[in-house]
């Protein structure tokens, strides 16, 4: 139990808002003891409280707002929706009553209020959204996968710090591997932006391995890809509708015969270790690196499940500190600051 960690939850975000985010809720209070601010419609939110028979929990705590931010809506439009559930949830975040926000909802309006209502942390320059992606050995971290579509070299050497610090103090890698997405593995390939970059990153003191190809991604040869958020976000939604479509290929061909289904039966158990892998609910939601403090956002189609687990996520990034280690992490690999360092 940890009472001493507090979470904003987005009760109103998501296609399935208020009930299963709201039991997301419920289930992590109870599973790991924090507190769950559950930000939203006041009188809908005590209604799902109530079905659960959670009312008089102490760890939850309903914040009211008279907003919603739509899925569709320009994401913007949360600075003006001030009594939003997201806005209000941010400022909690802000403030210091919650140390992270947790939301299903709209995309966009996530990131406008993790970089401006909650913040960026010293030094850092664009937070960025970071996936671990899974590979035969364990996970790689690819990042930027939509924060920012239009980067500069200095801007990917800061994912990549990002990145190592990801892998090694979340993940548990000790010295990750680092590389750049590229159209081939050889120095010199790429565009204007994957070749500037390139020496930057050799100057790191990172473990920089060179380009990485797409392949590479869930080969297992790196640890750590850093790419701009334009090309990180076509990646990311191309590798979910590829492994739905390969999940249905597969229920297809099962269908057509009676031999099929009988070796469908017998290979269940790895089917469902491999669905396990592949399912975004176990891993709850995708954090923005680099806010002041941990800002979550999960998908639209999230299940309790999936909110339990991103509250989890968020209460791992402050357990570990990980904000300091950033810090301290982009002082060191940084070579500017390297160089300052030394100077002094």
């Amino acid at each position: 139990m940890n009472p001493s960690v507090s979470v904003a939850l987005d009760c109103m975000g998501g296609d399935y808002a208020p009930h299963e985010i709201v039991k997301g809720g419920v289930l992590a209070a109870k599973k790991f003891g924090y507190k769950v601010f559950l930000v939203g419609e006041e009188e809908s939110i005590n209604k799902v409280l109530e079905s659960l028979g959670e009312k008089e929990n102490s760890l939850l705590e309903v914040v009211p707002s008279e907003e919603n931010i739509d899925m569709h809506e320009p994401p913007s439009n949360v600075l003006r929706k001030k009594k939003s559930s997201l806005y209000v949830a941010g400022k909690l975040v802000r403030n210091g009553m919650a140390d992270a926000l947790v939301s299903a909802g709209n995309t966009g309006a996530v990131l406008v209020v993790g970089k401006f209502i909650v913040g960026a942390e010293e030094l850092v320059e664009r937070p960025s959204i970071g996936v671990a992606l899974p590979n035969p050995n364990g996970k790689t971290v690819l990042l930027d996968v939509g924060a920012n579509v239009d980067s500069k070299p200095k801007h990917l050497v800061q994912f990549a710090i990002i990145g190592h610090t990801y892998a090694q103090e979340i993940l548990g890698v000790e010295n990750p591997r680092v590389g750049i997405l590229s159209i081939g593995e050889e120095e010199g390939k790429g565009n204007e932006l994957v070749k500037e970059t390139y020496p930057l990153l050799k100057e790191t003191g990172l473990n920089f391995l060179g380009n990485a190809e797409g392949r590479d991604i869930y080969s297992g040869n790196f640890d750590v890809i850093v790419c701009d958020g334009f090309v990180g976000n076509v990646v990311l939604k191309t590798s979910e509708s590829l492994g739905f479509a390969v999940l249905q290929m597969i229920k297809e061909e099962i269908k057509k015969s009676w031999l099929a289904k009988v070796g469908a039966v017998l290979m269940m158990p790895a089917f469902n270790r491999f669905k396990k892998k592949a399912d975004f609910s176990e891993y709850g939601g995708i954090p923005l690196l680099g806010a002041k403090k941990p800002v979550i956002i999960t998908h639209g189609r999230a299940n309790a499940k999936a909110i339990r687990n991103a509250i989890k996520v968020a209460g791992e990034f402050i357990s570990q500190d990980f904000n300091k280690k950033l810090v301290e992490n982009i002082k060191m690999f940084t070579p500017e600051l390297k160089k300052a360092s030394v100077g002094n």
